[in-house]
């Protein structure tokens, strides 16, 4: 293995902090670990921004559009997969926006059982069900009023040429 080989990578992940009327929107997903509870989220794919990966995951795990507006924060957590002995570390982008309209005909994501919508107490209470410890996390920050303005992530042009190769 060379140099390259072994540096260490965060898995970089998206998520979306959703409130209306005081409830959060969250989905019900199944794991290796079981039914758990997250923010929709998922995955950084290719060749796209942290806000256009955001934008598919909302709309893959709960066929709705969605809106980015600003950005809650970036968050690093840890997960030792208790099956496997995995070790991941994640690099969470979380942001809050505006939620549209369900798409019509739009089946939710594989593995995604349904989605929620939960006061704070209700997810606080819920954490033994949490895929992350981010879940609770960045709804307090959001609860909180944190937001940052969605221009200071920049993503270079260049990026965009990795999805026309994949």
């Amino acid at each position: 293995m060379g140099a390259m080989d072994t540096r260490w990578k965060p898995s970089v992940t998206v998520a979306a902090i959703i409130e209306r009327e005081g409830r959060y929107l969250l989905v019900e997903e199944h794991t290796p670990e079981g039914l758990r509870l997250n923010n929709p989220a998922g995955h950084l794919d290719p060749g796209e921004s942290p806000v256009q990966g955001c934008v598919r995951e909302v709309l893959e795990e709960t066929a709705h559009a969605f809106t980015p507006t600003a950005l809650v924060g970036v968050y690093l957590s840890r997960f030792q997969r208790p099956a496997t002995g995995e070790d991941i570390t994640y690099l969470r982008l979380a942001f809050t926006g505006e939620l549209g309209a369900a798409v019509p005909g739009r089946a939710l994501d594989h593995g995604i059982v349904r989605t929620l919508w939960l006061t704070p107490d209700e997810v606080a209470a819920s954490r033994d069900r949490h895929r992350s410890p981010l879940v609770l996390r960045c709804i307090q920050d959001h609860a909180a009023g944190r937001r940052l303005p969605l221009e200071a992530i920049y993503t270079d042009p260049s990026v965009a040429a990795l999805a026309k190769r994949s």
